[in-house]
């Protein structure tokens, strides 16, 4: 059995930016434990798998270790392949996904825009023992729907955080995003995921969920210019409308290729 694989950097102008995720084009859906086999053979922080439906793909993202609800950076990569490879006709794909929905992907020239659920934030008090594991100084924390929320003083603290990703993976169902405002940008974060097998995510469109809300209603803005400081690096414009959050990069291939299987028995 052959399947055509993709490898696409996300949230990136250039190769060697970005997040890279792979993308694999199936016709039909195989058992889960291939898909995570898959998923941990690639080694990346997530290979998205797409399967034709209805009036566009269903959609499914997996780590190297699980089954995600939402994935930002995997579906921008997953648009482009589907707008350059597979001769989509529009501009527009609506992406079908078991958790988060329809997902539609827009391309305007070499932009494209995710249309994503917000993931509104709500302060709580610190757990203990958190900002020992994150490596950084917390000034509040918030809760949201898979992940923590903190807040540090500034995107210098951001940048100097060393997480214990042992103790970490301990504190939320999926990761912690820890973010400040940004000296250039409006704002800007790392997000912390040990408990999905993904130690640091270079660039996390679903994080975006959160953060556009929270520092959209901080800063007064709906449109903001965001800057995940991994070591390397990605470049995100969002806007806040309603209970969604649009997520605008760019993506660009690094590799075509083909995975062999074995037929099944």
């Amino acid at each position: 059995m052959n399947i055509p694989i993709y490898q696409v950097d996300a949230f990136a102008s250039a190769v060697f930016a970005g997040n890279p995720a792979a993308v694999c084009v199936l016709e039909r859906w195989l058992d889960d434990p291939v898909l995570q086999a898959i998923a941990a053979e690639n080694n990346l922080s997530e290979t998205a798998f797409l399967v034709r439906e209805g009036d566009g793909f269903a959609l499914r993202w997996f780590t190297p270790a699980v089954e995600v609800a939402l994935c930002g950076h995997a579906t921008l990569a997953s648009a482009w392949v589907v707008f350059h490879e597979l001769g989509w006709p529009g501009d527009t794909v609506r992406f079908h996904t078991r958790w988060s929905g329809v997902l539609p992907v827009t391309r305007v020239g070499e932009v494209l825009t995710l249309d994503f659920p917000a993931r509104p934030a709500e302060e709580c008090a610190t757990p203990v023992g958190l900002e020992h594991a994150l490596g950084a100084r917390i000034e509040q924390c918030y809760t949201s729907f898979e992940d923590l929320l903190v807040l540090t003083s500034d995107e210098a603290a951001v940048r100097a955080a060393r997480p214990d990703f042992r103790l970490l993976g301990k504190f939320a169902p999926r990761g912690v995003i820890l973010t400040a405002r940004g000296e250039e940008v409006d704002f800007v974060s790392r997000f912390f995921a040990p408990a999905a097998g993904i130690d640091e995510d270079p660039v996390t469109g679903s994080a975006h969920c959160v953060l556009a809300p929270y520092w959209g209603g901080v800063l007064g803005k709906t449109t903001l210019h965001a800057r995940q400081v991994s070591r390397r690096g990605g470049e995100l414009t969002c806007t806040c409308h309603a209970d969604r959050v649009l997520i605008s990069g760019r993506a660009v291939p690094y590799l075509r290729g083909t995975i062999t299987l074995p037929a099944p028995a």
